[in-house]
């Protein structure tokens, strides 16, 4: 798994480097507030752009994460919890033995 993981973001890192290499030339201006002009190369504001989207997404995974495995530990903490409770020793009760009751009926006398 760790192999196709490497793969992906050594193919995406191609990818980007392709693109920038052939577009690095390539400018794109565009307009801000009080006729101000912002001059970008274009690989550079794509990747922003990339970027600008992929790490609030990031950010709310690690975060949904983090709050589940809180969630699990506590949960595992709980249930440690009775455990130790449902295995307390119980104490004994004390058996008292009767004795044997009489007969009800008399034996016949020889």
């Amino acid at each position: 798994m760790r192999f196709l993981k490497v793969l992906f973001w050594l193919l995406l890192g191609g990818l980007i480097a392709g693109f920038v290499i052939y577009n690095g030339d390539v400018r794109v201006s565009i307009q801000l507030w009080s006729g101000l002009i912002a001059d970008f190369s274009l690989p550079l504001l794509l990747i922003l752009t990339f970027l600008a989207g992929l790490v609030p997404a990031l950010l709310a995974y690690h975060a949904l994460r983090w709050r589940m495995r809180q969630r699990l530990e506590g949960l595992e903490r709980a249930l440690a919890d009775m455990r130790t409770v449902s295995a307390s020793p119980v104490e004994p009760v004390a058996i008292v033995e009767a004795s044997p009751a009489p007969p009800l009926i008399a034996e016949p006398q020889p």
